[in-house]
């Protein structure tokens, strides 16, 4: 996320090109230490793919590439401070905190206020991505597409989104016995 670009985002076909990430290593040298952003590949060749944008989500990403990222065909969808990458202090953010009279004491910004106003603050970054394979699943993706969908290598990985698609399973018994009986229309 913290590499993506304008020239990675394709409105014409919907989709959003994945090809590059971004790690912040430590460095220790000439008796200087702090942390670089070091942007790479992903972390497998399955890692590199193309992922298509739902077309109810178009008007937001126009919404966001006009608001939030940065100019020009290698501008940052989510810069950081200064044309820098997006560091997790930022990303994370903190909640707003208030006074014993509820009044507001500090704004908070990012992640953690977003889990605040939503009225959600168990959940981490990572369940969405988590929610949208488990949609895809129950939308009926496939092994393959659900691999391919989130960059996965093994089937392994992609199993863990394929908990809800089990639970179609006695919704499609049923399908089933009705095509069997002639009940249906398919």
């Amino acid at each position: 996320m913290a590499e993506l670009r304008r020239k990675d985002v394709d409105l014409r076909s919907r989709g959003i090109k994945v090809r590059r990430g971004v790690v912040r290593a430590k460095l220790d040298s000439d008796g200087e230490s702090g942390r670089q952003a070091i942007v790479k590949g992903p972390k497998t060749d399955a890692g590199v793919r193309d992922v298509p944008i739902p077309p109810h989500l178009l008007d937001d990403v126009r919404a966001h590439l006009r608001e939030h990222a940065e100019e020009g065909r290698d501008g940052l969808l989510f810069p950081g401070r200064a044309g820098h990458h997006l560091t997790a202090s930022s990303f994370y953010g903190r909640e707003s905190t208030f006074r014993k009279d509820k009044s507001l004491y500090r704004t908070g910004h990012g992640w953690y206020e977003a889990r605040r106003l939503a009225g959600r603050p168990d959940l981490h970054f990572h369940d969405l991505r988590h929610t949208g394979l488990t949609n895809a699943a129950v939308a009926g993706a496939t092994m393959a597409e659900l691999m391919a969908f989130a960059g996965h290598s093994t089937p392994g990985a992609a199993m863990r989104y394929q908990h809800a698609a089990a639970d179609r399973m006695q919704n499609l018994a049923k399908r089933l016995s009705e095509i069997a009986q002639g009940e249906s229309d398919v």
